[in-house]
Formats: C-alpha cells, sequence, structure tokens
C-alpha cells in the first residue's frame, strides 16, 4: 500500500507537470508565431511528453500488473500504438525541421489520455451540483475567451469583450455574433468555437465524467449524484449508462449529420475535399446543438445556399432532434425498438414475454407540444410570409424555407431569411417561439416545451373547474407545476431586466428589435435583427449576462445560492388569496 500510494502520489505530480508544459506548448505553437528556436524548444518538449507518457504507461502495466480494467488497457495499447504512428510520421513528412499536424494529434491523445485517467472528484460538502455546473460554464466561457484572443485565432486581432461575448455565445450555445466568423476568425479559431459549442451543449462535466469514469472504470457516489442532476437520471446507478448514451446519440447524430450535409453541398462553391469535410463537421455540431454558428457570412442566406433545399432540410433534421431532448430520444428509442421487436415475434408466431414499455407522460407532453408548435408555426410563416420573405422561392421551396423559419427560433438560430424583413406579427411569433424554446435536457434553451404544454394545461384545468391537472389518465405532479411557473416568470423577469438596462444604454434603438435581441440571448437561440454589433460595450455585457443565465438558468442559479431548508413536520392552515 505504502508503495502504491508513493507511486502514485509522485508519478501524478510529474505526469501533471509535463501534461502542463505540453499544453502550454499546444498553446503557444497553435496560437502564435514561433520562431525556428522555438518551435525546436516546443518540438522537443513534445517528444519528451510523449516519451515518458508510454514509458510511463509500460511501467504501470509491467510493473503493478494493473490490466484487469480492459477497456483501459486496450485504450492504452491503442494510444501507444497511434502516437507511434504519428511520430513515425512526423519523420517522414517533417522530420526535426518543423512540426507536422501528426506530432500536435500524437500529444493532444495523450493530454486528453492523461487528464482524463486521474481522479476528477468533488467534494459535496465544497460545491453542490448547481454551483458546479455554475462554475464550470464560467471557466469555460473565461478559457474560451482567452483561447480567442490569440494572435493566430483571429486575422485582425479582437478585443476582450467581443472575445467574452462569442466565447459565452458558443458556449451557451446562442449563436449571437458581435464579428463575422468567417471572415474574422482564422479556421484555428473556427475550431475553437467549434469546441466550445460542443463543450458547452453537451455540459463539460458530462465529458469529464465519462471519460474519467472510462478511464479509471468507477466513479464515486458524490460524482453520480452531481452527474445525476445534471442528466436528469432517475437512479443514481444509472447516471453513467444514461451519460453514455447521451455521447453515444450526440456522435452518431454529428457524424450522421455531417454526411448528409457534405453529400448535399455543392462541389463548386466548396471545391476542396478538406474544406467539404469541415464545413459538414461544423455545421452538424452548430446545428446540433443549436448553438446557430455559420462559416458562412450570411449563414444559410448565403448565395448558393438558399436555394438549396436539401442542404436547410437536413439541418433542420439535425436540430430539431438535438432539441428534442435526450431523455425524449432514449424513451422514444426504446418505445420503438418495442414496438418492431413485437410485431417481429408475433409475426413468428412467438410469445411475447417483454414487458410492454409505455412512452412517459413527459415524452408524450414534449413530443406532441413540439410537433405542434412546428406545424401551426410552419403554416402561420408560410401564409403570412407568402409574398413578401416567401415570394423569391417557389413550390416545395417556400415549404421548406417557411418550416425552416419557424423551427429555427426554437433555439436553433439559424436563418435562411433576413428576419428584419419579416411582418412585424410575424416577429412576435418568432419571439414566442423563442420563448417556449426546445424541450427539457436538450442543447436547446428557452423555458422549454413542457413547462408551456403544463402552463395551458393549467389554466384549461382552471377553466373546467378543476382543482388538479390531469392528461392521458395521470395527474401531473405539484411540483412540476410549481417549477414550471417559476421557470416561467423568473425568465420575464430576467428578459425585462434585459430589455430595460439595454433601452436605458442604448436607447436609439428600437424597442422591438432589442425585446427580440434579449428574447434571443435569454432563449440562446442566436437570431438577431441586425443590433448585436452596433450595441456598446455595456449592453453588450448586458446580454452575456442573459446568455449566460439563459443557458444555465435562473432557477438553478436560485438553488445554488439558497440553502435549503429542512422539511417540518406540521402544516399551516390554507388560506386562498384574491387573484382576480
Amino acid at each position: 500500500m505504502m508503495k502504491e500510494f508513493l507511486y502514485d502520489n509522485w508519478t501524478n505530480k510529474l505526469i501533471l507537470i509535463l501534461h502542463l508544459l505540453a499544453v502550454s506548448g499546444l498553446i503557444l505553437d497553435y496560437g502564435f508565431n514561433l520562431t525556428d528556436s522555438m518551435e525546436t524548444v516546443a518540438m522537443t518538449l513534445y517528444f519528451s511528453v510523449l516519451a515518458i507518457g508510454m514509458l510511463y504507461t509500460i511501467f504501470k502495466y509491467y510493473y503493478f500488473r494493473n490490466n484487469s480494467i480492459l477497456s483501459v488497457f486496450i485504450f492504452d495499447l491503442l494510444s501507444m500504438i497511434f502516437i507511434l504512428f504519428c511520430i513515425y510520421k512526423q519523420f517522414a513528412d517533417g522530420g526535426t525541421d518543423f512540426i507536422t499536424h501528426w506530432l500536435r494529434w500524437a500529444v493532444i491523445l495523450k493530454i486528453v489520455r492523461g487528464v482524463t485517467g486521474p481522479g476528477l472528484n468533488y467534494k459535496r460538502s465544497f460545491l453542490n451540483p448547481a454551483q458546479l455546473f455554475i462554475v464550470s460554464f464560467l471557466g469555460l466561457i473565461l478559457i474560451g475567451a482567452l483561447l480567442l484572443m490569440l494572435p493566430k485565432a483571429t486575422n485582425h486581432g479582437i478585443s476582450f469583450i467581443n472575445a467574452l461575448f462569442t466565447s459565452t455565445s458558443a458556449v451557451c450555445v446562442t449563436g449571437l455574433i458581435v464579428v463575422d466568423t468567417s471572415s474574422y476568425f482564422t479556421q484555428f479559431g473556427q475550431t475553437l468555437i467549434m469546441l466550445l459549442i460542443q463543450a458547452g451543449g453537451l455540459g463539460i462535466l458530462t465529458f469529464a465524467s465519462y471519460f474519467s469514469y472510462f478511464f479509471k472504470g468507477g466513479s464515486t457516489y458524490e460524482n453520480q449524484i452531481a452527474l445525476s442532476d445534471m442528466t436528469n437520471s432517475e437512479k443514481i446507478g444509472e447516471v453513467f449508462t444514461t451519460v453514455k448514451r447521451i455521447l453515444m446519440i450526440t456522435f452518431l447524430v454529428e457524424f450522421t449529420g455531417a454526411l448528409l450535409i457534405f453529400i448535399n453541398l455543392d462541389t463548386s462553391l466548396i471545391p476542396e475535399f478538406s474544406d467539404r469535410v469541415y464545413f459538414s463537421v461544423f455545421h452538424a455540431i452548430s446545428a446540433f446543438c443549436n448553438a446557430g454558428f455559420s462559416t458562412l457570412p450570411n449563414g444559410m442566406m448565403e448565395g448558393g445556399y438558399v436555394f438549396n433545399y436539401p442542404l436547410q432540410f437536413t439541418i433542420v433534421l439535425i436540430f430539431v432532434f438535438g432539441g428534442l431532448g435526450f431523455p425524449i430520444v432514449i424513451n422514444s428509442v426504446r418505445y420503438v425498438k418495442h414496438i418492431l421487436t413485437h410485431y417481429v415475434l408475433r409475426f413468428l408466431e412467438r410469445e411475447n414475454k417483454r414487458k410492454p414499455w409505455i412512452l412517459t407522460l413527459s415524452n408524450k407532453i414534449n413530443l406532441i407540444t413540439s410537433v405542434l408548435l412546428i406545424l401551426v408555426g410552419t403554416v402561420v410563416i408560410y401564409f403570412k410570409e407568402f409574398n413578401n420573405v416567401l415570394s423569391g422561392h417557389s413550390g416545395i421551396g417556400k415549404i421548406v424555407t417557411a418550416l425552416f423559419t419557424a423551427t429555427t427560433p426554437r433555439t436553433a438560430g439559424f436563418n435562411s431569411i433576413d428576419f428584419s424583413e419579416l411582418h412585424f406579427s410575424s416577429i412576435i411569433i418568432i419571439i414566442f417561439l423563442m420563448w417556449v424554446g426546445a424541450s427539457p435536457a436538450s442543447t436547446g434553451g428557452g423555458i422549454k416545451t413542457s413547462t408551456f404544454a403544463i402552463a395551458t394545461l393549467n389554466y384549461l384545468s382552471l377553466a373546467k373547474g378543476k382543482n388538479k391537472i390531469e392528461v392521458f389518465r395521470r395527474e401531473i405532479a405539484d411540483i412540476s407545476i410549481r417549477r414550471a411557473f417559476a421557470v416561467m416568470s423568473l425568465s420575464l423577469i430576467v428578459i425585462g431586466a434585459g430589455v430595460f438596462l439595454i433601452s436605458h444604454y442604448d436607447n436609439h434603438i428600437p424597442l422591438l428589435d432589442i425585446a427580440f435581441e434579449c428574447f434571443s440571448a435569454y432563449s440562446t437561440v442566436g437570431l438577431s435583427l441586425g443590433i448585436t454589433a452596433d450595441l456598446s460595450s455595456t449592453s453588450k455585457v448586458v446580454l452575456i449576462g442573459i446568455m449566460f443565465i439563459g443557458r444555465v438558468t435562473m432557477l438553478t442559479i436560485l438553488i445554488a445560492f439558497f440553502k435549503k431548508v429542512k422539511h417540518g413536520n406540521y402544516t399551516y392552515p390554507s388560506d386562498e388569496i384574491l387573484i382576480n
């Protein structure tokens, strides 16, 4: 035990120092223009980290025979093979004269393997799950802002406030921009934005905790409690199973989406194969995470893309899927699997001993609400804008563009039309759709479809004289009703405060434009009527705060900073309050 303790203590410190040096080398390498001497130092550092890392891995498994966890052993073995291949390609392609991408990939893989291997445990007595969630997003936003300020991330430099705004918009998967992503940022800067979108869309803790669990083969009880709150897992024992499914669904949908985008791209617009791949991956991640960032100056309005209806429909499918919510997707997959199994077994005339999987009440409510919002929104936009923004399209093009316009406000943020040209009444509809947003536990924002559905069912129940909400032979729990109305009221308070502050600091901007911007920021949509870049620095800070609050939710912030009270074994006499 003493031998293992000393071993873990000293080796973990050594590996941590090496990885910090390697990260510093990568930041200098990617972010700055290095001289020949500095490049030699970086290359020496890379090789030192790789060599010590491989020796450490060999020593660990030989000396301690620590190969009981098969997945860890296999991953370490594959990592070493890939690293050796990268080193071979480094010498084959560049020798020792300059650093190639192969060497960088080897170092990045080693760092990822190293930082996720040690214990990523947190003490519940130090931070509760809500506080941990908030701190992780704040840290990610700040790191992202600093990285975006690196010289090689932009073409002409960027101020801290604009870098912070862009980082917040990416991490909070909003899509509001103060500078043009395509022309202002280099490909390195765009890649940073893409990584921030991916990390923010799923939650940095989901990544870190799951990979820590994968490499270690287990996790602490406190980690599982934290993740159960963040992933909406019903059972603590199923936390990492849920996270694993989330990651599998995410990468599968993003890969499939990128493939479909690639197929539907016009090769004359992007001749290079690598550029088409990068475009597809960037937009698949941005769409699934409902971020709305694009490498096109005018988004889907860009010439050559605005009439590419298969591409637009593909992007719609991706961000609608991302906005459904992981619990809904997992539950729906199980239900479809049950239906298929049931009919196959009946076809084979075998007894079906499987227990039927019933769609959850939450699943039914969110799916029905989502479908209704999509259909109603599409029909309203189609008829109201038929001879306005849809006039340049014809036939199926009008339908696809109307569908795109009606679904993107539900936190996706992509645009295939100029929203400032919409009729006033259409803008009001868009604001409403932005406020409702996506489904719970998804990459989207807003008050969520379940909240809107509960509010609607509540006033229908009151109109019928009922004292409880009943739907699909189920009664909605009182705590769900109270949470729904808390979310709605808090959202209006935050948005109202934002409108007040921005109209104070930029009183020359029309109130409708400010309101549209604040609803878009809170619901992490990213649509704008064209005022974002013209806002003052103070108003940008206000929007940064609104985007952050909209992503983590005001209710989470209140839970994080208010101490929970113990439930007493008593009740006060109830009394009614005059409402109207």
